[in-house]
This record gives structure tokens, C-alpha cells and sequence, in this order.
């Protein structure tokens, strides 16, 4: 985003600390600085094994890496990935692994005194296994992935945590902070009715017909648009199919177009039953978007052969770093007797960070994966155990040095 144009996105003022109503936005635009250390730093540094040196887990390592309270190492079994960490963040260590050896994993793990924390940036099939690695190594285990099963098979594994360690998967934007506004926004009524989450990284410049750019895990994007989707019907958790409950709707002028995708809402759906008449996610895109896809995965049956899907997207789709995430989240319910809406609405750009030019996406999920961290590190997360995204409350996110990457900047 050239520079000029930062002061007419960025120069907003909103009101702090009150409700918002339909339509109002918050512009969120990155600082040209990197969070500030809080106070001064630990004597004992909190020992973090970043696993995935990608655009995503290399920007989680320079957060904390940066942030003066954490010694990062980076592991990944592509040597090219570990030389461009090692020559952007000097003092971050690297490790070549196969995240997928289970034993090469925990040797890792214990190696120079034990690690506290891992964080995989990694693709979701090898996530089981990571966190059998954790648990046996003793350290606690976070992630960024929005598959539903992968999700289910690291509860299993937390059942045996030992005391000081969770299991927290589902860090990031959403799964993630969309599921930390929905939860918050909803203790904010006597009785809810409706909670409807909608979310999108989208470029700022889209020349194709699909309007779409790729900006994070094609994996990801892919299992949104193939898997079933959970959400909420008459009070009762149900399926619905991705692609579908298509809707428009217009924010600062522009249209849009949002439809079910897998994962987004994490464990929300579990915790909101019986409490929520309706609630639902879905991916926001430019209109025209979804009727591609649908013709991609449906009628010409990519759903089932997806590695071929996964090579017309990254041939065919440029990746890009010029994009902005939107979220959205409204929630409708009983207050003082009265059916009342509250919305939260927010447009984070890319920018740079720390000299380096981040897209949205990177920033945001970055940003909620180690503010996420921080917190287990300041001990104010449940100490053991599974722990949701939603048991994080807004206010603490908000106020934390990464969390506040959300927020419109000073």
C-alpha cells in the first residue's frame, strides 16, 4: 500500500470502550514498529520451537523474537526456509526436522533444557502427531489450523496434560480472534438469539475472475470449500454444506458476497448449544467469487481429487501481499427486554512491520497466535488441559502487546 494513502485509511478516530452498531468499521493499519516489550525482561526466557519457517511461522518468530521474552527456534525440513530465517532474525535459532518423526520431534523438544512452548505453522495432517510429541516432551502445544478432526485429535491427546501444559489449537484470526469477539459480544445479553461471524482476506486489487488472490494455506482454502460445516439451528448443532447459505451485504460501500466454509468458528458451536437459538460463520469474498468455485469443486468434482485442485489454484492464482482482512461478527439477543443488535466490524491492511512488508493475513494471524502465547507465558490462561479460543476475553486479547495489532493503531 503506498505510503500516501495510509493517512486517508488510518485517520479515522472511533470511539473506545463502547458498543458498536451495524455498519460502523474499525480501520486497523499496521505500525511501522513492532509490539513493545512489557517491562523489563524475564531473567529466564520463555523457550518457544516455532515449527514451519513460512511466511506465517516466520512471522510468528520475529513477533516473539522481537518482543525480547522468548528464545525462538525455528524448525523445518526445507534448508532454503531456516537460511531466510537466519538471515532475517539474528539470535533465532534453527533446527531441520521432519515434523512428521514423531521421535526426532521430542529429542528436538528436550534438547538444551526443554522447550515451554511449541507453535505449528505446519500444514494440519501432520498436527496429531506434533502434539503426541509435546505431550510426551512436556511442553505445551499451540496451532493455527482450522480442520475439525485434526482439532478433535489433539483433545484426545491433551486428556493426559500434565500440570502447567495445554493444548490450544485454533490460534490465529479464525479460528481464532473472530471466535474471542463472538463469545465476548454474547455475554453482553440476557438471552441470545443470534450470533452470525463473517470473515475475509481479500485483495485490494483483484484482476481475475475468480477476484481472489492467495494469501495464506491453499490446504486451508481448500478444506473450507470441501468440508462439511458446523453451526447452529433451532438451539442444536447441526452440518450444513460448505458453499452454501449464500448472502450479500455491503460495509464502507463495498459489496460483498458470504457463504459456509469449514472451521472457521472453531469449538464455538460446542460451547454456545443451548444458549443460541442460530449461529453460523462464513467466508466473506467479492461477488462472483462463490459460483466459481462451485463449478471448481462441485461440478467438475474436484471435492474428491483435490491434489488436482490444490495445483489449478497455486499455477493459476497469484499470491499476494497488497490484500486487507475484514471481520464482522453481530450478535442479536434480549437485553433489559428489548431485542437489541450489537456489531463488531474491523479492516486490518497490510503494512510493514519491523522493515518488512506483511500482508493482513500474516499480521493477523501472527498477531492472535502470539498473543495467545504470551498469555499462557503470563499464566493467564486455564493452566492445563484443552483450552478454546473463546475462554480468551476480549478485553485481555485487546490489551496485550500482539492482540493489540487488532486495534486501530495510536
Amino acid at each position: 500500500m503506498p505510503d500516501g494513502k495510509w493517512g486517508a485509511e488510518c485517520g479515522r478516530s472511533w470511539p473506545r470502550g463502547g458498543r458498536w452498531d451495524a455498519g460502523e468499521t474499525r480501520r486497523v493499519c499496521p505500525s511501522r514498529d513492532t509490539p513493545p516489550t512489557d517491562g523489563a525482561k524475564m531473567a529466564t526466557k520463555h523457550s518457544v520451537l516455532v515449527l514451519g519457517g513460512g511466511k506465517i511461522g516466520s512471522a510468528i518468530a520475529r513477533f516473539l523474537h522481537r518482543a525480547g521474552d522468548f528464545q525462538v527456534t525455528v524448525g523445518d525440513q526445507d534448508p532454503a526456509a531456516l537460511a531466510r530465517v537466519r538471515g532475517a532474525l539474528e539470535g533465532v535459532g534453527t533446527a531441520t526436522l521432519d515434523v512428521a518423526d514423531e521421535g526426532a520431534l521430542v529429542k528436538t523438544m528436550r534438547a538444551g533444557g526443554g522447550t515451554d512452548t511449541v507453535i505449528s505453522a505446519c500444514s494440519y495432517a501432520v498436527n496429531p502427531g506434533i502434539a503426541r510429541a509435546c505431550l510426551e516432551a512436556g511442553a505445551s502445544y499451540f496451532d493455527l489450523t482450522e480442520d475439525v478432526a485434526t482439532t478433535r485429535a489433539v483433545r484426545d491427546v491433551s486428556a493426559r496434560a500434565k500440570p502447567g501444559q495445554i493444548f490450544m489449537p485454533q490460534c490465529g484470526l479464525a479460528p481464532g480472534f473472530i471466535q474471542i469477539v463472538a463469545h465476548e459480544l454474547a455475554q453482553q445479553f440476557e438471552q441470545v438469539d443470534e450470533v452470525h461471524m463473517r470473515v475475509g482476506a481479500l485483495p485490494i486489487y483483484p484482476s481475475n475472475r475468480l477476484k481472489y488472490n492467495l494469501t495464506w494455506s491453499t490446504d486451508g482454502l481448500i478444506n473450507e470449500y470441501c468440508n462439511a460445516c458446523e453451526a447452529i439451528y433451532e438451539g442444536k448443532r447441526t452440518d450444513v454444506l460448505a458453499l452454501e447459505g449464500y448472502e450479500h451485504f455491503s460495509l464502507d460501500g463495498v459489496d460483498y458476497e458470504a457463504f459456509n466454509t469449514s472451521g472457521g468458528l472453531g469449538t464455538l458451536c460446542e460451547t454456545m448449544e443451548g444458549r443460541v437459538r442460530a449461529l453460523d460463520y462464513k467466508t466473506v469474498r467479492y461477488a462472483g467469487h462463490r459460483d466459481l468455485v462451485h463449478f471448481l469443486v462441485d461440478s467438475l468434482r474436484l471435492r474428491d481429487r483435490r491434489h488436482i485442485l490444490k495445483d489449478i489454484l497455486e499455477s493459476a492464482i497469484p499470491i499476494t501481499m497488497q490484500d486487507v482482512v475484514l471481520t464482522f461478527t453481530t450478535v442479536t439477543g434480549r437485553r433489559d427486554g428489548r431485542l437489541v443488535q450489537v456489531t463488531d466490524a474491523r479492516k486490518i491492511y497490510n503494512g510493514m512491520v519491523d522493515r518488512e512488508h506483511w500482508s493482513a493475513i500474516q499480521i493477523t494471524t501472527a498477531a492472535g497466535m502470539c498473543a495467545a502465547v504470551d498469555l499462557h507465558r503470563e499464566g493467564k490462561l486455564p493452566g492445563q488441559g484443552f483450552v478454546k479460543q473463546e475462554q480468551i476475553p476480549l478485553g485481555v486479547f485487546l490489551g496485550n502487546r500482539f492482540g493489540k495489532w487488532y486495534v486501530e493503531a495510536e
